[in-house]
């Protein structure tokens, strides 16, 4: 006996039984027609071929019209929503397999942009981070940190916008949960519903968030950052690592057998494109090098291996660095096998934009591309700059100039 549950499709409202009954006008049709064009006379004939041709295109018009109606009735914004779907799975699926490795908000504004390129992103994210919301939740819950994973989540969601803001919403100064991010809490509390499963827990709100590509933590063991500077002393903790009195010289982690997600080390031995960085080279970059195990696959991966550098200096972490001491900071912690071709800013900063700079001490990175030339690297030198509160790289900018080097690359192979 057939399940009652099976006619639901046909319940009032739901605009598939026009469609429907539109097909099986035209299934008749076609039949009467077939009949017709089994008599030998000819104009009898002809009239069944007519016949045949004109139910075939209701069958097309309702079947098309069906499917429609019930892909639309499940999306928000109808058949633009459609439309959008349908250029992702065709169009930005073909697209090359990119992995990025960073952290901080340089990360999550490349991938930003990359999105409308490719589908195939996979974003290798630091959790190192021991300051705010996350630091407070790392101390209660011994969760590895979850502000950056949440920043990327966010940056590839193709949810409506409204549920990006949700995740980015920070609480107020005059709340029992003050200076928290509800997307933290989100991710802390999938933490726990899924048995302590960080990976889990970042799959899970990625499908509540619908993105384009994945999000992948670089470790889920527990680390800290340690940092030796040039004057003999020592910093434990990434929110206490900036340090404007002498220059890091070295970078630690507090477990040294902390090793890669196996997926951040699957996305890089299937990449076609590994993009390092932008972000804090000592607190967002360099962490997710250190991890053991995770600079030699990318030194050892065949895809196209570029380097973002920063645009400006960071107070306490790389200042007077040029583009070269940034590139040499990432060999010195890995190896000279990790990079193929740095891709530099060399488009000058407005002038009020270097006076609000200067008053942070942080300034303009010096593009010294015969230096880097001379080390053995490729260089894209170009106008990455994007102005508003902040001088950082624009996206439209990085993202063109990013396409350039791949497409250019894959010409070479080909």
């Amino acid at each position: 006996m057939m399940r009652k549950d099976h006619f639901k499709i046909l319940y009032p409202g739901i605009g598939i039984k026009r469609w429907l009954i539109l097909s099986l006008i035209g299934i008749i049709i076609v039949i009467f027609g077939s009949v017709f064009v089994s008599f030998p006379y000819g104009l009898v004939k002809t009239f069944g071929f007519v016949w045949i041709i004109c139910g075939m295109v209701l069958i097309v018009m309702g079947v098309g019209k069906m499917i429609v109606s019930l892909l639309t009735s499940l999306l928000p914004k109808g058949e633009r929503d459609l439309v959008d779907i349908l250029y992702q799975k065709r169009f930005l699926e073909r697209g090359p397999k990119i992995v990025t490795i960073g952290g901080g908000h340089g990360l999550s504004h490349l991938i930003f942009g990359l999105k409308e390129y490719t589908s195939n992103i996979t974003a290798i994210v630091t959790v190192a981070d021991s300051g705010g919301s996350s630091g407070k939740l790392r101390e209660e819950f011994n969760i590895v940190a979850p502000g950056d994973i949440r920043n990327c989540l966010v940056a590839l969601a193709d949810s409506p916008a409204l549920l990006g803001q949700l995740f980015q919403y920070r609480f107020s100064a005059d709340s029992a949960l003050k200076g928290h991010n509800f997307g933290n809490l989100f991710l802390t509390a999938m933490y726990q519903l899924t048995g302590g499963d960080f990976e889990k827990a970042v799959q899970e709100t990625s499908k509540v968030l619908a993105i384009r590509g994945k999000v992948v933590p670089s470790t889920v063991s527990n680390i800290h950052l340690i940092a030796e500077y040039e004057d003999g002393t020592r910093t434990r903790g990434e929110d206490k690592i900036p340090n404007p009195k002498s220059r890091i010289k070295r970078l630690f982690l507090t477990n040294k057998e902390a090793f890669p997600t196996k997926d951040s080390l699957t996305a890089i031995e299937d990449a076609d494109v590994i993009i390092i960085g932008p972000g804090s080279l000592y607190t967002s970059v360099i962490p997710n090098l250190i991890i053991k195990g995770m600079s030699e696959a990318v030194a050892k991966s065949t895809a196209l291996k570029i380097y973002v550098c920063n645009i400006m200096t960071q107070h306490g972490e790389t200042d007077g660095y040029s583009a070269y001491e940034h590139l040499q900071a990432i060999i010195d912690h890995s190896s000279r096998e990790i990079i193929d071709v740095c891709l530099l800013n060399n488009a000058a900063v407005p002038n009020d934009s270097i006076l609000k700079y200067e008053a942070e001490q942080s300034y303009v990175v010096m593009s010294d591309v015969s230096r880097i030339e001379e080390k053995g690297y490729r260089v894209m030198a170009t106008d990455l700059i994007g102005v508003n509160d902040y001088v950082r790289h624009d996206s439209v900018k990085l993202n063109k100039a990013l396409i350039e080097l791949i497409e250019s690359n894959r010409l070479i192979k080909r």
